[in-house]
């Protein structure tokens, strides 16, 4: 079998399994989700002005239909935003230096085939239970608070 026809099968049947293998058990999710007023890119960028006002470093934004359109694929409107505050995130990695494959953060905005509108991330406490981190409730809470309200500057509502 050549490198290619080798390259197709493994795609084929990782993109075979991955709805069975990525998708978590019914009420697992580790997202809090709200619905959003507005379209995805107003919700990012809405989310990535608040975030910079109160001098969170936004990383960089990843448009998941544009990544689609440039390989001929179609997909919804998504879009992820990574961000970071390191006077949460640095004491949470002293902690447990493990965490860092979640930070810096990420929200992540969708169109649902409804249309609706979402706006996702990790629950902090989430978070805080998969590391096992007991030493810094006051950076979970503050990071909880934040995104709580971050997310409601964006247009995001409870779902």
């Amino acid at each position: 079998m050549s490198r290619s026809n080798l390259a197709a099968v493994v795609i084929a049947a990782a993109l075979t399994l991955a709805p069975i293998v990525a998708k978590p058990a019914a009420g697992m999710s580790d997202l809090i989700v709200r619905e959003s007023k507005r379209n995805v890119t107003e919700t990012i960028d809405a989310l990535a002005a608040a975030l910079e006002a109160k001098g969170i470093k936004v990383i960089a934004r990843v448009d998941h239909a544009a990544g689609a359109k440039a390989v001929g694929m179609e997909l919804r409107p998504s879009e992820v935003l990574l961000f970071a505050n390191p006077k949460l995130g640095t004491p949470l990695m002293q902690s447990n230096p493990e965490i860092g494959i979640d930070l810096p953060m990420k929200a992540l905005a969708w169109q649902a085939s409804d249309g609706r509108v979402y706006l996702g991330y990790t629950a902090p406490d989430k978070l805080k239970a998969r590391y096992g981190i007991k030493d810094r409730d006051a950076e979970f809470n503050a990071m909880a608070d934040a995104l709580l309200r971050f997310s409601e500057v964006a247009g995001a509502s409870a779902k």
